[in-house]
Order: C-alpha cells, then structure tokens, then sequence
C-alpha cells in the first residue's frame, strides 16, 4: 500500500457501535474491525443511530470510512499530543472545600 505525500487514503471497513445512556453511564463507542488506526487518521460512521431512550444500551455493526492521515498532519498529531498529556497533568485536586 503506498500513500501520496499530499493525499489521504479512505478506506472502507466494518466498524462496531456500542451506545449506553444509564443513570450510571453515557458513552458511545466506534471500533474499526480489521484496521489499525494510527495518530490523525478519522473515522466517520455511516448510519450510526443518533440517540437511544434512558436506560438503554445499544451495540449494533455499521460501516465506517477511515480517511488515513498523511506524513505531515500525522507527524503534527504526533508532536501536539505532547502538549494535550501535559495539560491533563496539569490537573490537581486540594483538600479544601469548594466554594
């Protein structure tokens, strides 16, 4: 598989979506089957449901395409994540009460 420097691969894949809104959760998950994902790639899933009642869960197989980052924009994934972590390090909890 070869990748142009300025173009972006899309490919075509199988994709599993889970959907949970509980009173303990709320979350939505996308899993590409059959693919590695790597830093700036993105993936866009066709027909995923938009919403489910409270209190229910959901999991249900969609397609997705997965548009590949190329080696700049995956390069610049790369080196901004540093600084992404670094922020959530940056995160502290005090003993004292809020106000």
């Amino acid at each position: 598989m070869s990748l142009s420097f300025w173009s972006r691969e899309s490919v075509e894949v199988d994709c599993m979506v889970e959907i949970e809104q509980t009173g303990r959760y709320f979350q939505a998950h996308a899993a590409p089957e059959n693919i590695d994902l790597r830093p700036g790639d993105s993936v866009l899933v066709h027909d995923a449901p938009a919403s489910i009642a409270f209190g229910q869960r959901l999991s249900c197989a969609r397609r997705a395409t997965v548009t590949r980052a190329g080696p700049i924009l995956r390069a610049w994934v790369r080196f901004t994540s540093f600084f992404a972590l670094a922020d959530l390090f940056e995160v502290g909890f005090d003993a004292r009460e809020a106000s």
